[in-house]
């Protein structure tokens, strides 16, 4: 049954100001392009409709906005489409260009097209001529599973693939509003009725068109992208290590703050297992650079280390076959990436020590200032030497202790406007202050990466990671 509707729909307008209409005795203002043989034989009423008495009230001035352009897919056989003359909001005039079928169409369809006002009325593409066979156009215009039944908006959803980006205006009978209903429903933002169309609501129907799908367009791309961000967050999430120290005395903290702009992960890594035999083995490294590719190289080698590590290997061995994966991985024969990795024996007093050309670990200890590992046996950085060997220094721990590891972008940022860096010495005179704060854990870990960017004036270039390992007894 068809839906009633009153003769005159109220459109909502976008704007405040109301568009005159045109003065009585104004012509048409269309801009027609190239037309093709008309190949149809059976006339459909023009779209023909009187000036109507304009608003006083004065449009606004919108001067930085462009003229809005129409394009009207109508099939005329009387040869001259005529539409009311038709004003935007800042009361200039409506470009209006004309087509008689959607192959015209795509060659007018530019990218100053705004709006689209398509006759339902049009056959869909590749029937142009309505005096065919009806049996032959209803099973060419039927979709699959329709169960023969035509498709009475194939025009429409031809000209939806066609100009995804536009908006477009429905143009019905007044009396098949069930139909220009269903084409909203399909993806147009509004119809219209042929015999009740005036200046004044054809110009505003068009402007709250172009608006609508702005705002709908502007809609669906902050959905995409909240829906992508929200993935590349869960991703990153999933990649970024859970220690494995079940059964382990050692207390465990990170921080990890990237480079890049809104990123989670960037080429810095870190992990921390714990092996049957009670070992604790710790790894912080730095694949060269901080982009996604850097990030991705680095997570390839955090969990080819965990494999490694719970296979059995440790110290020169691990290295190297961690130095293997990085050259048959990395994009570039000129990546490199520098790692420490520590073992801690079961008892927690001792410790080995292998350095990759990474900044050696600070330890702290009650009532010692706190200091670097021995640094003396740094290997070359992974992928820099082919065969190259890194040596395993050992290293008392003592009973109760703090371990830190870190990355370089920790002690890379500058102190000041000029060009000195924090380096390592600054950095382990910062750690001491803060020990003697009290400072702990996380709290240690938060501060000292809090205090190195406002040091630096902003936020740090370069990937940070740090991890702390805490024995107490």
């Amino acid at each position: 049954m068809p839906v009633p509707v009153p003769r005159q729909r109220a459109i909502p307008a976008v704007e405040s100001g109301q568009a005159p209409a045109a003065p009585s005795g104004g012509g048409p203002s269309i801009d027609e392009g190239p037309r093709t043989p008309d190949t149809t034989t059976t006339a459909r009423p023009q779209v023909t409709t009187p000036d109507t008495t304009a608003s006083s009230t004065p449009a606004p001035n919108i001067p930085n906005t462009p003229p809005l352009t129409l394009l009207l897919i109508e099939d005329d056989p009387g040869g001259t489409t005529v539409v009311p003359e038709l004003r935007d909001a800042a009361d200039r005039p409506i470009r209006v260009r004309s087509a008689r079928n959607l192959t015209e169409a795509a060659r007018l369809l530019t990218d100053d097209v705004h709006c689209i006002l398509l006759d339902l009325a049009l056959p869909a593409r590749g029937r142009t001529d309505p005096d065919a066979d009806r049996t032959d156009k209803a099973a060419d215009a039927q979709e699959p599973g329709d169960s023969g039944k035509p498709d009475e908006l194939g025009v429409l959803r031809d000209v939806l693939a066609l100009a995804p980006r536009h908006a477009v205006l429905a143009l019905t009978a007044s009396d098949d509003a069930e139909r220009g209903a269903e084409a909203v429903r399909v993806g147009a933002q509004d119809y219209l009725f042929r015999d009740e169309l005036d200046a004044r609501l054809l110009s505003r129907a068009i402007r709250y068109a172009v608006e609508r799908k702005r705002s709908d367009t502007a809609e669906r791309r902050l959905a995409e992208g909240r829906v992508r961000a929200q993935e590349n967050r869960r991703l990153e999430r999933g990649l970024l290590p859970t220690p494995l120290l079940d059964g382990s005395p050692l207390r465990f903290a990170a921080r990890y703050r990237p480079g890049r702009s809104r990123a989670l992960l960037g080429g810095d890594f870190y992990d921390v297992v714990r092996t049957p035999d009670g070992t604790v083995h710790a790894m912080i490294g730095d694949v060269c650079g901080h982009g996604p590719d850097e990030a991705a190289l680095g997570v390839e080698l955090r969990i080819a280390w965990r494999a490694l590590t719970l296979a059995g290997l440790c110290g020169d061995e691990l290295l190297g076959t961690l130095q293997q994966v990085l050259e048959h991985e990395r994009s570039d024969d000129e990546i490199f990436a520098t790692l420490c990795a520590v073992d801690i024996a079961p008892d927690g007093r001792r410790a080995g020590l292998c350095l990759a050309g990474h900044p050696s670990p600070l330890i702290a200890r009650p009532g010692r200032p706190a200091r670097l590992l021995p640094f003396d046996n740094n290997g070359p950085a992974l992928g820099l030497l082919p065969g190259a060997r890194w040596p395993r220094t050992q290293v008392e721990l003592g009973a109760e202790w703090s371990l830190m590891l870190y990355t370089d972008g920790l002690i890379e940022g500058r102190t000041g406007a000029g060009l000195e860096r924090l380096g390592q010495d600054g950095m382990v005179e910062m750690v001491r202050r803060q020990l003697a704060e009290g400072l702990t854990g996380e709290a240690l870990l938060r501060a000292a990466v809090n205090e190195v960017r406002d040091l630096n004036g902003g936020e740090l270039t370069d990937d940070v990671a740090v991890l702390l390992l805490d024995r107490t007894p």
